[in-house]
């Protein structure tokens, strides 16, 4: 099979196209065949420092993203016959291998896919989207009429973080440049800031919950926008020079979520998806040996939504 696989760490440059042997599923694991893959932050992370996947030796295969058609599955797996289209984020933060032809993983890493979607919009789902969930559902926990701040709101995990906090009744509030605001609001975003003329800090406030999807300053600076009993999620570890002792002193709940497999909150999305309620925008596609050209194209740092590999014709 195909598969994009790189050497050592570096530029885009280290990815090559290669062939290498087809895996087989084990014990209650699925072989998929992959028909898109999504490129994700991480990835390029990932490729240039060489440290962020977990376990991975070289040569080492980049990738989480999956949307495919199940071509087997291995001993005790109930949930998935062949044929079944799916989507996932397996094995995360573990190597998964997406930028292949094939990916093998437990078979409750994956979900099946929302209806009529596709494998391209599938693929931009899963990382992005469940790191949206799990930081604002299951760790903020939002309740209808909260007031949310999301920052980078017309990224990858940032617009759909928009969406899923309006379909849980809150009051949205995005932080990105002015040309993107006007799709923002399409998306339901109740008030915009643009961090370029404004400091979100000194225009917003009384927040209850903030989703710091950027970084670096970003979350010591969003502590000021948080009313007493609002939580801070961030979802890039936190700096050293973090003020946890403020946040603490200010009764604001201050918390790092890494995304991690989940099919509960893959079937929640897709139901989303199914119901209106949630739309993945993908900024750029590119065919699977083009990968080093979509992350020079994501490490710009300036694509609305998601950057997606073909893979299957």
């Amino acid at each position: 099979m195909r598969a994009i696989s790189q050497n050592a760490p570096g530029g885009p440059d280290v990815l090559e196209l290669v062939e290498t042997d087809r895996p087989e599923p084990g014990p209650t694991e699925i072989l998929v065949r992959v028909h898109a893959a999504g490129v994700n932050p991480v990835d390029w992370k990932s490729r240039d420092r060489g440290v962020l996947v977990s376990g991975a030796t070289t040569p080492f295969t980049l990738g989480w993203d999956v949307a495919g058609v199940v071509e087997a599955v291995g001993v005790g797996v109930t949930l998935f016959a062949p044929g079944d289209e799916v989507y996932g984020m397996p094995r995360f933060p573990h190597a998964a291998g997406a930028y292949a032809d094939y990916v093998t993983a437990p078979s409750r890493h994956f979900a099946h896919q929302p209806a009529g979607l596709g494998h391209v919009r599938s693929a931009a789902l899963p990382l992005a989207a469940l790191t949206a969930w799990q930081a604002l559902v299951d760790t903020a926990g939002i309740r209808p009429g909260q007031r949310v701040l999301v920052h980078a709101a017309a990224g990858g995990v940032g617009h759909l973080a928009v969406q899923i906090a309006k379909a849980r009744g809150a009051y949205v509030i995005g932080t990105a440049r002015e040309p993107k605001h006007a799709f923002l609001r399409d998306l339901g975003a109740d008030e915009l800031v643009d961090y370029t003329r404004q400091d979100f800090a000194e225009v917003v406030h009384d927040v209850d919950v903030v989703l710091d999807t950027i970084g670096g300053d970003y979350a010591a600076r969003s502590l000021r926008t948080l009313r007493p009993g609002g939580t801070l999620v961030m979802i890039a570890p936190p700096e050293d020079t973090f003020p946890a002792e403020t946040a603490r002193a200010a009764g604001v709940r201050a918390t790092f979520v890494l995304v991690e497999p989940d099919r509960t909150g893959l079937r929640e999305i897709a139901a989303l998806v199914e119901n209106g309620h949630l739309r993945v925008e993908v900024d750029a596609v590119f065919p699977l040996e083009d990968a080093a050209k979509a992350h020079e194209l994501g490490e710009r740092g300036r694509t609305t939504g998601k950057i997606v590999l073909t893979v299957a014709d």
